[in-house]
């Protein structure tokens, strides 16, 4: 298991749509981010500043490449994107945070 954690910003005055959205998450998007080995997937939001936190089986790179092959995922993204500033800088990557300190 792989934990990991990536930032993003929200458009301005989309906070209460981002909020609405996930409040009614679709469940095929539920079941595909469960069978692709996310685990304890949390969304923290200060302001316009989201902050994720997800725990990845077996790893970060596995779960993650399942997600992306999706087109259930593709669909999500795609109704984000008047919501989400980027999710990723101009190499296609996550803007991770290192992890620093764990206590189980």
């Amino acid at each position: 298991m792989e934990r990991f954690c990536f930032t993003f910003e929200i458009k301005e005055g989309m906070e209460g749509e981002y909020k609405r959205r996930h409040d009614e998450i679709w469940p095929e998007l539920v079941e595909l981010i469960q069978q692709s080995g996310l685990k304890n997937y949390t969304l923290f939001r200060r302001g316009t500043q989201v902050i994720a936190y997800v725990e990845c089986h077996p790893d970060r790179a596995t779960a993650f490449a399942r997600i992306a092959a999706s087109e259930v995922n593709a669909r999500w993204a795609k109704w984000f994107e008047e919501v989400i500033v980027s999710l990723t800088d101009e190499y296609g990557n996550l803007y991770e945070a290192d992890e620093v300190w764990h206590l189980d």
